[in-house]
């Protein structure tokens, strides 16, 4: 055991973790400079058909949260590739060209809507693709000899691309007001290209591990046959269970089709009952997939649904975090500021917080707490993280409170939220990729980080369908007999959302198992 511990803390940092960490900074900079000024271009530029200011910031929201949605979907397709046919390395590269592609669309097309959102479709294919394997391509880079410096590097991966993000959100709303649209997508769209060139420059040192062979003791196979085995004198609960998921699903679609709801929150929807009713299903029936798979299958399929359990309670917090990029720029338009001054670059303080709240959370907090007795667990820190999210969204909530009672508000008061916000996410988000990676089967890691990231796409869904929610006539009645508006309304009941997410996944965490799933 001693041994193992000093080998375990002696090994070395990989060198090609640099090539990855600079390709991740570009990166970063391409998808946050487009991300961070698409609210403002949607409201001022693309959607000006629209009379309506009110109706035009509603767009613009749903167009915004769309595309965070399709952004956070396709780690599914991009997992799934990497996993089963190509690899990380493969799929990255050439998703990462398809990124590219994308850019040159926005920057083509500012002024032709079919062309922009065909750039948005292309962007959202190619971040969302690579997402997941990125940062599981860090991980492939440790083994046993260093996983201890793992978490130091996830950490520098994470402020990596708030570095990105940072200058990113300072410097594209003031390109986007001095040179135009097509100058301001097209400056990400290079550093994109650069962070192509910075990833293949790194190819002869990467540690690749190879695509997986068909599996028939993969994860929806074991779930199959644990839904559809009979057992002498028992019931099949779970495939009823899962059967109604599938009905619901189907009922999602409906509303599309009656015109209730728009195509991608019904397709959302419909996914998320599946997966929600199916792993319930399958996990009262799981011990009948033993003998048909290996017990190792078997309990690696236990382990994946603890996991979405824990994946399930985060998403709350990113119904919070993303609206900072459409609600939070809308309400700081409404601030007082000086005119040379965007609220878009607002947030830019976000990534400059992450990048000192990193350092001071593993150099200063965490340590202080140990000392106190108390470990900062993975489990903790994410739970906590909601927390703070929702008492960010109480004081963005009493600020529009302020607005809407006509008072003048400087957009200096915004920085308030942006620090609890920001402390959510660092406990969060950067302790999401660490525990994601440790967490899921050798098998599985694309696949895994792939539910991790459609966290953010489920969180997104809570946003668009309470967008949609609030122009039902019933709905808009009720809100106006609270007294508030409905943006305020809203910023309420985002933060009680998130603090009951809270209280939840404190008491799930007490029971979860944590595994230890890096290389041999």
């Amino acid at each position: 055991m001693t041994a193992s511990i000093e080998t375990t803390n002696t090994g070395k940092l990989p060198r090609q973790i640099p090539y990855i960490i600079g390709n991740e900074a570009c990166e970063r900079f391409g998808f946050y400079g487009m991300r961070n000024i698409l609210t403002p271009f949607l409201v001022s530029s693309l959607l000006m058909y629209i009379a309506s200011q009110t109706e035009r910031e509603h767009m613009a929201k749903e167009v915004f949260h769309t595309f965070v949605i399709g952004v956070y979907f396709f780690p599914l397709l991009g997992g799934w590739i990497s996993d089963r046919f190509f690899g990380k390395y493969n799929t990255i590269l050439w998703l990462s060209l398809v990124y590219v592609l994308g850019f040159v669309c926005l920057a083509l097309f500012v002024g032709n809507p079919t062309g922009f959102y065909a750039g948005m479709l292309l962007i959202a294919l190619g971040s969302g693709g690579i997402k997941p394997l990125v940062s599981a391509f860090v991980g492939d880079q440790f083994d046993q000899t260093n996983k201890a410096k793992a978490k130091v590097v996830y950490d520098a991966f994470y402020w990596t691309i708030n570095f990105g993000s940072f200058f990113a959100s300072l410097l594209m709303p003031v390109a986007l007001r001095n040179f135009g649209p097509a100058v301001a997508f097209g400056i990400p769209g290079a550093l994109m290209f650069l962070a192509v060139v910075i990833f293949w420059a790194g190819r002869h040192k990467y540690t690749n591990v190879p695509a997986a062979p068909p599996n028939p003791h993969s994860f929806l196979n074991v779930v199959r046959t644990a839904l559809t085995a009979k057992q002498d004198r028992q019931g099949r609960t779970g495939l009823v269970i899962a059967v109604l998921g599938a009905v619901l699903a189907a009922g999602s679609f409906a509303m599309w089709l009656a015109g209730s709801l728009e195509f991608v929150p019904a397709f959302c929807l419909a996914l998320v009952l599946v997966m929600a009713f199916g792993g319930m299903g399958a996990a009262l029936q799981l011990e009948r997939a033993r003998g048909v798979h290996p017990d190792e299958a078997v309990d690696g399929v236990r382990a994946v649904l603890r996991i979405l359990i824990v994946f399930a309670l985060v998403t709350p917090f990113w119904s919070l975090f993303d609206q900072k990029a459409s609600t939070w720029v809308i309400q700081g338009e409404l601030m007082t500021k000086p005119v040379w001054f965007q609220a878009a670059q607002m947030q830019a303080l976000n990534p400059a917080l992450v990048m000192l709240i990193i350092p001071f959370n593993n150099l200063v907090l965490y340590p202080l707490l140990r000392r106190m007795g108390i470990e900062p667990t993975p489990l903790r820190r994410m739970g906590t993280g909601i927390a703070f999210s929702a008492v960010a969204w109480i004081v963005a909530g009493s600020l529009q409170l302020a607005i809407d009672g006509g008072d003048p508000v400087s957009i200096v008061w915004q920085v308030l939220p942006y620090a609890l916000l920001t402390m959510g996410e660092v406990l969060v988000s950067a302790t999401g990729l660490e525990f994601a990676y440790s967490q899921a089967p050798a098998s599985m890691k694309g696949t895994i980080m792939s539910f991790w990231l459609l966290s953010v796409t489920v969180g997104n869904l809570w946003v668009l369908l309470s967008n949609a929610a609030v122009r039902n006539e019933a709905v808009i009645s009720n809100i106006a007999h609270t007294g508030l508006s409905e943006t305020a309304f809203l910023m309420f009941f985002f933060a009680g959302f998130a603090m009951l997410a809270a209280l939840v996944f404190a008491l799930y965490a007490r029971r979860y198992p944590m595994q230890d799933h890096y290389r041999a």
